[in-house]
């Protein structure tokens, strides 16, 4: 089960940044998308570090080598 977790945040890593250099992290043809008064970028960027951070603490208590 843990080899499970393991590769699926790994995969879960990957996709997102695979997301990070796509139109839905940098909006086509819009300059200065704001949302609540802050870039829409750093909004996004706020939210994956925070995705990150939590697969990578999710990615040390499933590690296949963690036990040895």
């Amino acid at each position: 089960m843990r080899r499970k977790i393991w590769r699926l945040t790994i995969g879960l890593v990957l996709l997102l940044l695979l997301l990070t250099f796509t139109p839905f992290v940098i909006p086509m043809g819009s300059h200065h998308p704001h949302l609540f008064g802050i870039p829409y970028t750093m909004w996004m960027g706020f939210a994956e570090a925070l995705i990150l951070l939590a697969l990578t603490y999710l990615g040390t208590k499933v590690h296949p080598g963690r036990d040895e």
